[in-house]
């Protein structure tokens, strides 16, 4: 008399854990349907990972198939499985794709943009030394057979003296500028005098003047191993010395460029 009661609760248990058991597979089928769903009409998935999206078909009809013809519960859950990692596969790999496609677009995007940047840049420095050029131009310059020659007047020193007066600022800025956009060149400063007075002083007059502006060129960042220095005194006059304008125009200091490749032309 007490053996029914204990098979009547073992028939009890076996029915609950078939349910338990028959949810549970429910429940790993509509995962791997839900999986499905979201790849099977995915482009990107398609095109990054065509074999995993087939497969996870595949393994979820065959799981369908099992489960309606009252397959074993176990093998409806492992084809269910299968089927819910081979969509789980095919989004990771649609995911790495489209970050790829994104870093490849970035990285383009990152060149065009370098390559912009530098053909401004180029093109501003371009332009800048064209600039300087031109002021350098606008001041007293002209080409002799010593290459490009810019004149700089006795008005930019003060009188008898090698100390530069204010007027000199700006005249010696564009110099500064052009050097500085122009790098490979170098620059012979040479100074002439009038010849009032004695020989000898107005030498050492040009000398310290040239030196004054190769020293104010070096303060203001050009290297001085692109400078080099001459005073002439009173030879090589470019006017007569017995006027007045002729002798201010002999007084002067001349800046000798070399070409773009750091040649200068021949020295007097």
């Amino acid at each position: 008399m007490k053996r029914q009661p204990m098979i009547l609760g073992s028939f009890v248990l076996l029915l609950l854990a078939g349910c338990s058991t028959q949810q549970a597979t429910e429940q790993a089928l509509e995962s791997a349907r839900a999986s499905f769903e979201q790849i099977k009409d995915d482009p990107e998935a398609l095109r990054s990972a065509p074999k995993d999206v087939v497969r996870a078909g595949e393994s979820l009809a065959r799981a369908e198939q099992l489960a309606t013809y009252w397959g074993s519960s176990r093998d409806v859950a492992h084809y269910a499985y299968l089927s819910q990692r081979y969509s789980e596969i095919a989004v990771q790999q649609s995911r790495l794709a489209q970050n790829q496609l994104q870093e490849e677009k970035l990285g383009l995007q990152l060149q065009s943009l370098q390559l912009t940047l530098r053909e401004a840049k180029l093109l501003t420095m371009q332009q800048r030394k064209e600039w300087a050029e031109e002021q350098l131009v606008s001041l007293d310059s002209s080409e002799t057979e010593r290459g490009l020659v810019m004149t700089l007047g006795d008005v930019l020193f003060a009188g008898g003296s090698a100390n530069l007066t204010p007027a000199a600022n700006r005249t010696v800025l564009k110099l500064v500028q052009f050097l500085q956009l122009n790098p490979r060149r170098v620059i012979r400063v040479e100074g002439y005098s009038d010849s009032n007075g004695e020989e000898a002083d107005n030498l050492q007059l040009s000398r310290e003047r040239a030196q004054s502006i190769a020293d104010v060129l070096v303060d203001l960042g050009v290297d001085a191993k692109r400078i080099s220095v001459a005073g002439y005194g009173e030879a090589y006059p470019v006017a007569d010395n017995a006027s007045t304008r002729g002798r201010a125009q002999n007084r002067r200091v001349e800046i000798v460029f070399s070409d773009q490749n750091g040649q200068m032309g021949p020295a007097r």
